[in-house]
């Protein structure tokens, strides 16, 4: 048995060495500069330790503002992305003709590039000199007057942002939904027609708990690549987003070491912490909803 555990462990040890050096190595790491107070990048030396790097995050407006941008995606995006991607694969799964083609068509957009697609985006909803774009074209059927949803007000550049973010996750969470609803017992099914079981009740007592941890798992991985969001701000809006006012909490923390105002890995490793401290929190607490919701067969 000894013999057997020493094995496990040696399968183990490249897993483990890398997890090290690329996982908990570079979160030390940045734990250890986000206390370095005064840190001066040329000569890699620091005047004290403290909070006093997390105090200035806290109180920095270009932060903050990225903070609430960040949330507001994420509030929007995972809830619509995940529920528009359960009506679809359900439509998918009812088809029998033709399904795989309309599955690759769905899944078109995951492999294509973000700022290719960020580009279709802007052209669609941005106002120029000589156009005002399809979407304005779309509301002025409707009556409603032209917006500049790139340049414009808040909400509109934010609702831009939302759509585009949702069309470009929505076909991984497609995909796996559909196969998660192939998965499920047809027996459950024929079950459910010999007892004349209305559709809505069989989605929600058969369909729903069967790929309940599915569900889930795409909630959790929404939740954090929504807050990880920040090419596709870029692909809408460029590179100075504090400009812009769409700038993410990876765009600051990237800003704060490579923008023309960075030079701050301390400031940085704060924000980066933050970030992680919100992203463990709601996922703690997504595991402790899913205690109850969760059905593991």
């Amino acid at each position: 048995m000894e013999k057997q555990n020493r094995k496990g462990w040696l399968y183990l040890l490249p897993a483990l060495v890398f997890l090290g050096l690329f996982l908990v190595y570079p979160l030390v790491d940045v734990m250890i500069y986000s206390l370095e107070e005064g840190f001066n990048f040329a000569s890699q030396t620091h005047r004290g330790v403290g909070l006093g790097n997390f105090s200035y995050v806290l109180r920095d407006p270009y932060f903050l503002q990225a903070v609430k941008n960040t949330f507001i995606l994420v509030i929007i995006t995972v809830p619509v992305s995940t529920g528009l991607a359960l009506l679809i694969s359900l439509g998918l799964s009812s088809i029998r003709k033709l399904r795989e083609l309309y599955q690759t068509v769905y899944f078109l957009p995951y492999v294509t590039n973000t700022l290719a697609v960020g580009l279709v985006f802007m052209i669609l909803f941005k106002k120029t000199p000589y156009s005002d774009g399809l979407a304005n074209l779309v509301l002025s059927w409707f009556g409603a007057g032209p917006v500049d949803f790139i340049d414009g007000p808040y909400w509109a550049k934010m609702l831009v942002l939302c759509v585009y973010t949702v069309w470009i996750v929505m076909p991984f969470k497609i995909l796996i939904l559909t196969s998660a609803l192939a998965s499920v017992n047809p027996v459950y099914y024929s079950a459910a027609r010999i007892d004349g079981t209305p559709k809505w009740r069989v989605f929600t007592r058969i369909t729903l708990p069967m790929i309940s941890p599915t569900v889930f798992y795409l909630v959790i991985t929404g939740f954090i690549g929504a807050f990880k969001a920040y090419s596709d701000a870029v692909a809408l809006f460029g590179v100075d987003l504090n400009a812009a006012g769409m700038n993410t909490i990876v765009g600051y923390v990237y800003d704060m070491l490579y923008g023309d105002s960075g030079g701050y890995p301390s400031y940085a490793s704060a924000a980066a912490m933050i970030l992680f401290a919100i992203v463990l929190t709601i996922t703690c607490i997504n595991l402790l909803v899913s205690r109850k919701h969760v059905h593991y067969s």
